[in-house]
């Protein structure tokens, strides 16, 4: 369950990262209270994992899951570039966050 609630916050942590761009500064108030509410249930669920998992391990998986996906809704959606060296290096990471949680289980 612990697995889950982190996964589910990296989610949120992806939306609230993403919506950070649409605030323009905190100054727009529909996406800055999306973007408040997301990082509230990203903290939260992140808060539950870590009654189970090590914080260790569980900051690295979800700040992993958050720039990954942060920077695949960029390339997707947001114009940003889809070079192979990027895309090369947000694999790493992928690795990485596998690699915590499979060692994290052992």
């Amino acid at each position: 369950m612990a697995w889950m609630q982190l996964v589910i916050a990296g989610l949120f942590e992806v939306l609230w990262a993403v919506g950070l761009k649409f605030t323009q500064g905190f100054t727009r108030i529909v996406p800055s209270v999306l973007t408040l509410a997301a990082m509230g249930v990203s903290f939260w669920f992140l808060t539950q994992a870590l009654r189970t998992l090590p914080v260790g391990t569980a900051y690295a998986v979800w700040t992993g899951i958050g720039a990954v996906g942060t920077a695949v809704v960029g390339m997707l959606f947001l114009g940003e570039p889809r070079t192979a060296l990027r895309i090369f290096f947000i694999a790493l990471i992928v690795v990485g966050i596998a690699g915590l949680k499979w060692a994290g289980s052992r």
